[in-house]
């Protein structure tokens, strides 16, 4: 593959290391170092086995209270019970806090990250809770002197938190039936997100039976505390940053549409206004949820990247390819809008290399324009385009004009689809081609399974796993 340096006269393989005039003093950008990447991994890693410490020390306190005291093999099982139960609860507040967006969570792991774990241990806590719920039955089944069916018919009448509990249990089963693949490919996302909501309630219906039934957590000793503190901070947490926050940001910025503009490809460019738009604080890469028209909080909301650098105003390019994307090109100036965010490390600061290679296709190239806007000068900067044609690409014009601005080495790989993530009359592979791959960053975005060629290619040319940064357009 051969990428041609833009514009004459300009070296493309040094770049001046000052601040480039278009990039806002007091970013806090600076050039990477080897350590950044290490540092967020072992950060994710801490989360992770923050939750196997929680799940250990409630387990702890449980033995602490008295689990061991009962004896014989239903005791046994009960003792099991109650630890799985645990678990689970463990498992629900990972959910929780995985899912409040948090920026502290983004940074540390991201936001793809996140919400991959939250899908897991949802899972685990549905398989957990499912045991913990028949290993319960049956225990208590044997001392009622009945059987499992009517024992958990029984539990209905014990109190209105297990009640809730059982409530809690059947719209988890909902949700979690929901979120196979099989099941989303047939539910339009707007339902599906509906439906995805009810984690939230069933989770809230979870909580009281464990603080009033059992004796772990009933007594308001050091293990109530350590329980209600992790269930107040971890509510807290998701109610600020999805409720109160985005409520806060909104009332204070007033955003609304400021231009509609349909691309030639079919793509629609919608521009957002607002008071202090700087102050949101987006950053090039990153993605905003959100709705228009009147009542808009109470719409259904949509991931959209940014398509270039924000300022005093948010710029977002969608390709029509549903209801809701198709809409948007009907928008007239002065909508309102509401957004949730910015979410997403897509961004400069998870660079750890002087060297920038962005690769886009189709919708894809979008954020990575918005990158290419404000690249701090480090190193090399190296675009390429891919797409069927010119025509299909959106923004096209506006990405090479960045990149002959930008001193920036830049490629198009049209036409139709090879055996590589190049076309069938260009086959292409960044072996040999990346000058300084232990020391380049590279931003993917476009189709899963392209996007994927292109991440195994980098990785066969030299570049290390912790600077390809890649991101999917995929509910």
């Amino acid at each position: 593959m051969t990428i041609t340096a833009t514009p004459p006269g300009r070296s493309s393989t040094t770049r001046d290391t000052r601040r480039p005039s278009h990039l806002p003093a007091g970013t806090g950008l600076r050039a990477p170092g080897p350590g950044a990447s290490k540092r967020q991994r072992r950060r994710a890693d801490a989360l992770q086995a923050l939750v196997w410490l929680t799940a250990i020390t409630g387990i702890a306190f449980m033995i602490q209270s008295g689990a061991f005291l009962n004896s014989g093999m239903w005791g046994w099982l009960a003792m099991i019970s109650r630890a799985l139960g645990i678990v689970a609860a463990v498992m629900m507040l990972a959910q929780l806090l995985l899912a409040s967006r948090a920026p502290w969570i983004d940074r540390a792991i991201g936001h793809d990250k996140a919400i991959m774990l939250h899908t897991e241990y949802g899972v685990t806590s549905v398989v957990v809770m499912l045991l913990h719920i028949a290993t319960v039955t049956v225990a208590d089944s044997h001392v009622a002197g009945t059987n499992p069916a009517s024992q958990l018919i029984a539990y209905w009448s014990y109190g209105w938190f297990l009640a809730w509990a059982l409530v809690s249990l059947a719209a988890t089963l909902v949700v979690l039936v929901t979120s196979f693949a099989s099941a989303r490919a047939r539910i339009p996302y707007h339902k599906w997100h509906a439906i995805h909501l009810l984690s939230y309630i069933s989770i809230a219906l979870a909580v009281p039976h464990q603080f009033l039934q059992g004796e772990t957590f009933r007594q308001m000793g050091v293990a109530w505390w350590f329980w209600f503190v992790l269930w107040a901070g971890s509510g807290a947490a998701f109610l600020y940053w999805r409720v109160v926050k985005p409520i806060a940001v909104n009332r204070r910025h007033h955003l609304s549409v400021s231009s509609v503009r349909r691309e030639t490809d079919g793509s629609v460019t919608i521009t957002l206004g607002g008071r202090g738009v700087r102050r949101i604080g987006v950053r090039s890469g990153q993605f905003l949820n959100v709705a228009f028209g009147r009542w808009a909080f109470m719409k259904e909301m949509h991931p959209y990247s940014l398509s270039a650098a924000p300022g005093d105003t948010l710029r977002i390019t969608v390709k029509p390819l549903g209801d809701a994307s198709s809409a948007l090109a009907r928008l007239k100036p002065g909508t309102a809008a509401w957004i949730e965010g910015p979410l997403g490390i897509f961004t400069h600061e998870s660079r750890t290399g002087r060297d920038l290679l962005l690769v886009g296709a189709g919708i894809g190239v979008t954020p990575l324009r918005a990158l290419l806007e404000d690249a701090p000068a480090w190193g090399a900067i190296s675009v390429v385009v891919r797409g069927r044609s010119r025509a299909e690409v959106p923004l096209i014009d506006e990405i090479q004009h960045l990149a002959s601005a930008r001193g920036a080495r830049y490629a198009e790989l049209l036409g139709r689809r090879g055996a590589t993530w190049g076309t069938t009359e260009r086959p292409v592979s960044l072996v040999g081609t990346v000058a300084r791959p232990k020391d380049t960053d590279l931003y993917i975005c476009g189709p899963v399974e392209w996007g994927l060629q292109v991440e195994a290619d980098a990785r066969a040319a030299g570049i290390p796993d912790h600077a390809i940064h890649r991101e999917e357009f995929a509910w």
